[in-house]
């Protein structure tokens, strides 16, 4: 179990931590990698409550006041004292609803210096007397999707706390996400030793991908730029209820999750578009493996690759069965590092596309 560790003088960073501070120093400081929030308040908020309890939520979480520095060529987490962190809050105006979307686009790609600054600065932005709205930016080597669910409770917590003039009287945490990194290379132990956790479980996704193609052949409108922009688009798509109705329905008689059937029409998808018949398939995993996780603000989360196998003979039923089958495995084996795995593998390295697989599916359930 995850439990509260003594700390050593170099405290690593998590395996996940690792992977974005590899990507921050390549990069440089980009937004890339922020989790912006936006609320709209349709009350007049009691600043100066709202300010203190931003401040409490950092103080009750240490991810949110680490600040990474690096000796030598190797990075360590760096937690700064609760008393002397200050969440940064700033209190503007907008003149119009287009000055108001500029500094709420201003706000989420802000770029954070991870070696200095804390991960996480908050904006409230008032257009008039009734309407204000709250931008909250997290980079992700601080939190994940789930992070924010105890993000705003504790929040919300807090506020209510201090409008009412008194500080948040919440439980204490029984962990902070230094004790899960501490566990965490504990538990995985050294790949150079073949009984190892990490050691096994790279054994299976070593069988698992070998001789994975190297990217999804699908039949694009527009050729592949050398450098991956990052630029993307929203397209919304409504599910009815009905259709809804009938995966959980699927699912229940199958003794599969509504995620999987979803996994398994996009790899039916794919191959119709002429993606071929061996088919990889991302996906975001929340890592968080034990219960005294399930309150911490933190990136936990990991990547694992579905492999479906599509032949014409196969009904849905047959692959529905195949990608039960795959997914049970990778949850056995999900605490492998995909940057390590990428490593293992040793795929072709470039700028232009994302090694293992170019098609990613996130099931939100939260």
């Amino acid at each position: 179990p995850v439990v509260a560790r003594p700390r050593p003088p170099q405290l690593p960073l998590s395996f996940a931590q690792r992977r974005l501070w590899f990507l921050h120093r390549f990069e440089g400081p980009s937004a890339t990698y922020n989790v912006p929030m936006r609320l709209r308040l349709h009350t007049p908020p009691d600043t100066d409550a709202l300010t203190t309890a931003i401040g409490d939520v950092v103080q009750r979480h240490e991810s949110l006041r680490t600040v990474f520095t690096e000796t030598d060529g190797t990075p360590t987490q760096h937690i700064l004292p609760p008393e002397t962190t200050h969440a940064p809050v700033e209190i503007l105006h907008a003149t119009t609803p287009e000055h108001l979307e500029t500094l709420v686009t201003q706000t989420a790609r802000y770029t954070f210096d991870l070696e200095t600054e804390i991960p996480i600065r908050a904006r409230l932005i008032n257009t008039d007397d009734q309407h204000y709205t709250l931008i909250l930016v997290v980079h992700h080597i601080a939190a994940d999707g789930w992070s924010l669910v105890p993000l705003m409770r504790d929040l919300s917590h807090a506020y209510t706390a201090r409008h009412n003039g008194h500080a948040p009287d919440w439980e204490p945490l029984t962990v902070q996400y230094a004790d899960y990194t501490l566990w965490q290379h504990e538990i995985l132990g050294s790949e150079n030793n073949p009984d190892s956790l990490i050691s096994q479980q790279f054994t299976y996704w070593k069988n698992e991908l070998a001789d994975l193609p190297e990217q999804t052949p699908l039949p694009l409108d527009r050729p592949r730029p050398h450098t991956a922009s990052y630029h993307g688009d929203i397209h919304p798509l409504h599910i009815a209820p009905e259709t809804r109705d009938a995966i959980e329905h699927l699912a229940h008689q199958h003794g599969v999750t509504p995620a999987m059937i979803t996994q398994a029409a996009l790899a039916v998808l794919l191959n119709k578009l002429g993606a071929g018949h061996d088919i990889p398939i991302g996906s975001p995993i929340a890592g968080r493996t034990d219960d005294a996780l399930n309150n911490l603000i933190g990136f936990f989360v990991n990547t694992w690759i579905l492999r479906v196998n599509l032949q014409p003979t196969d009904t849905f039923t047959d692959i529905l069965t195949q990608v039960r089958e795959k997914a049970l495995a990778a949850y056995t084996n999900q605490d492998a590092p995909f940057e390590q795995l990428v490593e293992l593998l040793n795929p072709t390295r470039t700028t232009a596309h994302h090694p293992l697989f170019q098609t990613s599916l996130a099931f939100q359930n939260n």
